[in-house]
């Protein structure tokens, strides 16, 4: 699937394998796990792709982790069986929120590959026990006035507020960066708050 948060736009795509890694074969768990990645020219110059580097980046492996522990949050193994579901992220362009697009968009895609499994009687029970969202809310500086706005471009000095929110109105992930000045406490609890109604219900 095609996830688009403003400019930015990532393809979300899944695949099923009917069986698990080694270290989890015999146990009747399935596993969930992601990659993220952007292409050269995803954002406004080009950069190499870290196959043809030889290594890939810290900031890939920490989005990738990202995304695969916020997927693994909404799935229970013994109903999934000992199937295993990867969830490709690949970013096509780039403005900012890769990761919290990567997230809304893996959750998607990890719904679609879980009702595959079950149309074709794959799964022991029904293994999507919540569902995930992520967003960014920022806030820019306008005449000395800060007020919470929708996410905006790369450019600017501004403050933000990433958040995953699962369901039910729990979360398990928050974190907040300044650029410029630093936000007070007030700011930082409407960020947050704000960023609550795009979790799904």
């Amino acid at each position: 699937m095609l996830v688009e948060f403003g400019k930015t736009r990532v393809l979300c795509a899944a695949s099923v394998t009917e069986e698990v890694p080694r270290w989890r074969r015999g146990s009747g768990l399935g596993w969930v796990t992601a990659e993220y990645a952007m292409l050269p020219r995803a954002t406004n110059t080009r950069n190499d792709r870290e196959s043809v580097k030889g290594r890939i980046g810290g900031r890939t492996h920490e989005i990738s982790r990202l995304v695969g522990r916020s997927l693994r949050a909404c799935v229970d193994y013994k109903a999934l069986g000992e199937n295993t579901i990867v969830i490709d992220c690949d970013v096509l362009q780039a403005d900012g929120g890769t990761r919290t697009a990567a997230v809304t968009g893996g959750y998607v895609a990890l719904a679609d590959a879980i009702d595959w499994l079950r149309k074709r009687g794959k799964l022991k029970g029904s293994p999507l026990v919540a569902s995930v969202a992520a967003c960014l809310r920022r806030d820019r500086q306008r005449r000395a006035e800060a007020r919470p706005l929708l996410r905006g471009g790369l450019d600017g000095r501004d403050r933000h507020e990433r958040g995953l929110h699962r369901d039910r109105g729990t979360s398990w992930r928050s974190r907040a960066t300044a650029e410029g000045e630093p936000f007070s406490r007030a700011l930082l609890t409407t960020c947050s708050t704000w960023a609550r109604p795009a979790a799904p219900s």
